[in-house]
């Protein structure tokens, strides 16, 4: 009849208006899903560049070189488009990455991968092969036993602390000449062999917490700062300092170095300007540079009187007061000797013109 046709007709209208609101709510819904995995909102302008940004990621308009993925929980390296340049991937998931991730961002400059779960045998040993701008490179805190294959020529710091690297070999980091900073600290060496030679611009190496037993051989002429703290290191190498002019700051606390283990004036060169030989086995002071400026040899067997020829130049008055007079030409600004058995009475009253310059002295 004409009543039930149109009220076929109604009920059409209202289902399809219903599944209109519905299929426009889940739109808006889907939408606003898809901008929170991207963590942002496009704006108006949103450009094409920023369309090209991965899902998972952020590509702030006002950073448009920079691709943030940063603590999101990540398994995976994604895709990363041409233009970038900055890329953080630090604090998430990623235990692999694949041949090729790279290979449309060929000017990537910093690659941050630190805190993730990097395993040794997940890496593609081109990874990083097409990235001949990469300046730094930050791959601590994972769960590496080896360094990657193939490294950039380009990184002038490299970042591979808290890994599990036992070892590394001749090739790792063969004909990267721009490296200055190299930072190889709590792993589990036991020796860097001659891997070290090549890198002519290293100026900084820190292999601190390792189980080194000795000191590096071969070391690059160029460094500068050397930390081997909390290593297992019984004896330092005669001409160490000579062979290494450049060193002016050498961290060798919480070892096993005794006296005998350091040769005569091993650290009596002109360049040394801060030593630490905390937490030895020492029971003499060392014979060291004139120039030093800080001194630490605190938590040591060290006895007896202080000799202040072990830290300053003497110069003989003129005319004597007496056979023993002299005066002190100061440089120390740091002195630590506390935790020893010596007391301030082993230390000589003409200290004070020695160590005038002596911000912080503890005994």
């Amino acid at each position: 009849t004409g009543g039930e046709i149109c009220l076929r007709i109604m009920w059409t209208a209202v289902l399809l208006l219903t599944m209109a609101i519905v299929d426009l709510s889940v739109s808006q819904h889907y939408s606003q899903w898809l901008s929170q995995l991207r963590g942002r909102r496009q704006p108006l302008g949103w450009g094409a560049e920023d369309a090209d940004c991965p899902l998972e990621c952020d590509c702030p308009p006002s950073y448009p070189t920079a691709m943030y993925c940063n603590g999101r929980n990540l398994q995976h390296v994604p895709n990363v488009p041409s233009h970038i340049e900055y890329v953080y991937l630090q604090h998430n998931q990623i235990a692999g990455i694949r041949d090729g991730v790279f290979d449309d961002a060929p000017n990537l400059v910093w690659l941050m991968l630190f805190n993730n779960r990097l395993d040794s045998d997940k890496i593609g040993k081109s990874v990083f092969g097409k990235l001949k701008h990469l300046d730094r490179l930050f791959l601590d805190h994972n769960e590496l036993t080896r360094v990657p294959p193939n490294l950039p020529k380009s990184i002038t710091e490299l970042r591979l602390g808290h890994n599990k690297i036992s070892k590394v070999v001749s090739s790792s980091f063969e004909g990267m000449t721009n490296l200055t900073a190299l930072r190889l600290q709590a792993n589990v060496l036991e020796d860097v062999g001659g891997a070290l030679e090549g890198l002519k611009s290293l100026t900084m190496l820190d292999v601190r917490q390792n189980k080194l037993r000795k000191v590096p051989d071969k070391l690059p002429e160029a460094l500068q700062q050397l930390y081997l703290e909390f290593n297992d290191i019984e004896s330092v190498p005669t001409g160490f300092l000579t062979l290494n002019p450049n060193l002016q700051f050498v961290r060798l606390a919480h070892n096993k170095i005794t006296d005998k283990g350091l040769p005569s004036n091993v650290f009596n060169v002109s360049t040394l300007v801060e030593l630490d030989l905390s937490f030895n086995k020492l029971e003499k002071i060392p014979v060291v540079s004139r120039n030093l400026e800080n001194l630490y040899l605190h938590a040591n067997k060290i006895k007896g009187r202080v000799r202040l020829g072990h830290f300053c130049k003497p110069i003989p008055l003129s005319p004597p007061l007496n056979n023993d007079s002299y005066s002190f030409i100061p440089t120390l600004r740091m002195l630590r000797l506390e935790s020893n058995e010596i007391s301030a009475k082993d230390i000589p009253a003409e200290a004070a013109y020695c160590l005038r310059r002596v911000a912080f002295i503890d005994v």
